[in-house]
């Protein structure tokens, strides 16, 4: 029984460490959903620059665009930039977007950050905030609003908490009609969405971020968007060196109602687990090791059962229950945070719950497949990617 012990008994610990916190973080998201604004919020909130990289005809992408052109926020731009026009789908253009054209080229750095650099330096003289979308994501109508309040909080002089360098949401992937590939990117995904809480976090998503302009300049996020390919991981690593904080809002959660096939499905999580293991290689192997010992506690458990064993068949619920939890609670703060998707989370959300053992696997065999090889393709685009050396 000692190689039974050897996977079930680090899986059980891993299993049940991994519900600390989640109390906190339903506490978080509900507490910062039900915030109400102060009177004069609209006065408070900076002059912003929306800025939304496209790269071809995403699914909804005229919908998507809308959503950001319609934030209810007092006073903001949107900027809608391509590497070159043809990039940009025929009438998907709301009339307010402003369009730029990067036509950048620079070896090893990735068309989507050079769109974004290029952006930046377009954006209108009096916007105070960047913020940044992905054009295959929807957005709520307040949106801008739940990014920009932590900035705007932390530039009031009343306010004591300075050290907010940048704000970000997530995606929640609600595919409409559902099928079984489509799903599972979402029960997939979603394990990364729930690392995001209160405190500092580990990055920025690059879907649904936001920067005040001083800060963005002043810790050299152009500087750390120079031979990487990863927007997000770049800015986050920018702010973390200063010694700011990424917080997380709740309210500025995006979703991709799109599908997905099997095949399609495994290279972008391949993709997202290359990109992890070269730009985050600490967090790429902790969640190697312990994806090794899940799978390998549930392996050893099943074959303990098969074989007689009614204890293995109690480690084995013991192992699979905190999960489960920890996927029921995701989908129950992913509704909240999202309630005009109440009807999707109706139908579908009890994947979340009995698709996670699946998923885990589903996990362990995406990071074995990215453990090897540097290149990627990313919307028609191939990458080799570099190991990022810090800055002076």
């Amino acid at each position: 029984m000692l190689w039974f012990w050897f996977f079930a008994g680090p899986a059980l610990v891993l299993a049940f460490l991994s519900l600390r916190g989640e109390r906190k973080r339903a506490a978080y998201v509900a507490g910062r959903l039900a915030e109400a604004p102060p009177p004069d919020m609209d006065k408070a909130l900076p002059p912003a620059t929306v800025i939304v990289p496209v790269k071809g005809g995403d699914p909804g992408l005229r919908e998507n665009l809308a959503a950001l052109a319609a934030q209810d926020y007092p006073n903001y731009e949107l900027i809608v930039v391509a590497h070159r026009a043809a990039d940009i789908p025929a009438g998907v253009l709301p009339a307010r977007a402003r369009v730029v054209l990067a036509h950048a080229q620079e070896p090893g750095t990735g068309e989507k950050v050079l769109n974004l650099r290029t952006a930046v330096r377009f954006a209108r003289k009096d916007s105070l905030l960047y913020a940044f979308a992905d054009s295959d994501g929807r957005v709520s109508r307040t949106w801008l609003r739940a990014l920009a309040s932590p900035l705007s909080r932390s530039m009031s002089t009343s306010m004591t908490d300075t050290r907010v360098g940048a704000s970000t949401g997530y995606r929640w992937y609600a595919p409409e009609p559902p099928d079984f590939w489509s799903l599972m990117r979402s029960v997939w995904d979603a394990v990364i969405g729930g690392t995001f809480s209160s405190g500092s976090n580990a990055f920025a998503w690059g879907g649904s971020m936001a920067i005040r302009r001083e800060t963005f300049h002043a810790i050299r996020v152009p500087d750390f968007w120079r031979d990487t390919v990863s927007d997000d991981y770049a800015l986050s690593d920018a702010v973390r060196r200063a010694g700011l904080r990424i917080v997380f809002a709740p309210g500025a959660m995006a979703v991709s109602t799109d599908r997905t096939s099997g095949r399609a499905f495994l290279a972008w999580a391949r993709r997202q687990l290359t990109i992890t293991r070269v730009y985050r290689p600490r967090l790429w192997w902790t969640a190697l090791a312990a994806h090794i010992f899940y799978c390998g506690g549930m392996a050893a458990a099943i074959i303990a059962s098969i074989h007689g064993s009614r204890g293995a068949e109690w480690v084995l619920l013991a192992q699979l229950s905190p999960g489960m939890l920890k996927g029921a609670n995701r989908a129950t703060l992913a509704k909240a945070e999202l309630p005009e998707y109440k009807a999707w989370f109706d139908r579908h959300a009890w994947v979340h719950t009995l698709w996670v053992p699946l998923a885990t696997w589903i996990w362990l065999i995406v990071l074995l497949a990215s453990a090897f090889g540097n290149r990627i393709e990313w919307r028609g685009n191939r990458y080799r990617l570099k190991t990022v050396h810090p800055r002076a």
